[in-house]
């Protein structure tokens, strides 16, 4: 190779070599820029998707602040033709009962929307059933109650048989930091009346104390086992997990799980509310608890 001396201090290729090593200069600036530019624009696109909001989902809670301060155990007198004894299985006459209060809040950004009862119904898809004696709708597998002995890990289930979905209240602005929507879901429906069941975002279903299947049986009128005076936990679960059968199809699987929900939320990890309740060896008719002195009604209102 024939190097020419250019200065003391530097040794330059020839004319004929020193355009080869600036094209590859030049290849080699131009490859590291088209590298950049599609760095750069990966950059953009991952800032683009970490910008996008969430897939909107509903988002179910069990509001123990209202449990805790509406339930009562007392003796109260259940007639032959309530639906909840007919249903339940509940011998009629003096029992000895604990009611309470349920609220299931949607505190998620999307509605719960099931829509047509009768469109399911007619689908045999095994979401409604039928309660003969309310003749309306029943969501099934929609909240679980569960009364619990924390000292046996004893159950008790409640009386109540089915669900009308409805927005009944709507949810204080402090749960989600926005004031609720319309009210959309109104009627349970009917064999000859469509009905439209759901819970709109930032509304509630509420089941009042005093409805029907409200309550658990304490002194064995159901054919459970009678539970006796002391501490213990109303534990209500909002749709809860299930393990599919013929007639219940999977809906929802949850991967973490692998049980299956009637439908999809945000989270399945905030759908359990549970409240500590006391129950006395003579409650009497006035009853004790929170809702003590509350009237009796005599009859039986529906769901809502």
């Amino acid at each position: 190779m024939h190097l020419s001396l250019q200065s003391p201090f530097q040794l330059v290729p020839p004319a004929h070599l020193r355009a080869g090593v600036l094209g590859e200069e030049k290849r080699v600036q131009k490859n590291s820029l088209r590298s950049t530019c599609f760095a750069l624009a990966v950059l953009a696109l991952g800032g683009l998707a970490a910008s996008r909001p969430a897939t909107a989902q509903p988002d179910m809670i069990v509001r123990t602040d209202m449990m805790e301060h509406q339930w009562v155990v007392r003796d109260e007198k259940l007639s032959p033709d309530f639906c909840s004894v007919v249903e339940g299985g509940v011998t009629p006459g003096l029992r000895r009962l604990l009611r309470f209060t349920v609220t299931t809040a949607n505190v998620g950004n999307a509605d719960i929307h099931i829509g047509s009862p009768l469109e399911h119904y007619n689908a045999g898809d095994g979401l409604f059933e039928l309660a003969l004696c309310h003749q309306h709708f029943h969501f099934r597998n929609y909240a679980l109650y569960q009364l619990i002995d924390p000292a046996t890990g004893t159950v008790w289930k409640a009386a109540k048989a089915g669900f009308c979905m409805l927005d009944t209240d709507p949810n204080p602005a402090s749960m989600t930091g926005v004031p609720p929507g319309p009210r959309e879901y109104k009627d349970c429906g009917t064999l000859t009346e469509d009905g439209n069941q759901g819970i709109s975002h930032g509304w509630s279903d509420t089941y009042r104390f005093f409805l029907g299947g409200q309550y658990f049986v304490l002194d064995g009128g159901d054919g459970q086992p009678p539970v006796p005076p002391g501490t213990y936990i109303i534990r209500i679960t909002a749709n809860p997990p299930y393990i599919p059968t013929a007639s219940e199809p999977c809906r929802v699987l949850d991967p973490a799980t692998g049980l299956c929900h009637n439908f999809a939320e945000a989270s399945y990890a905030n759908n359990v509310g549970e409240v500590l309740v006391t129950i006395p060896e003579h409650p009497g008719k006035d009853g004790v608890g929170p809702l003590a002195g509350s009237p009796h009604l005599g009859h039986e209102p529906i769901e809502h």
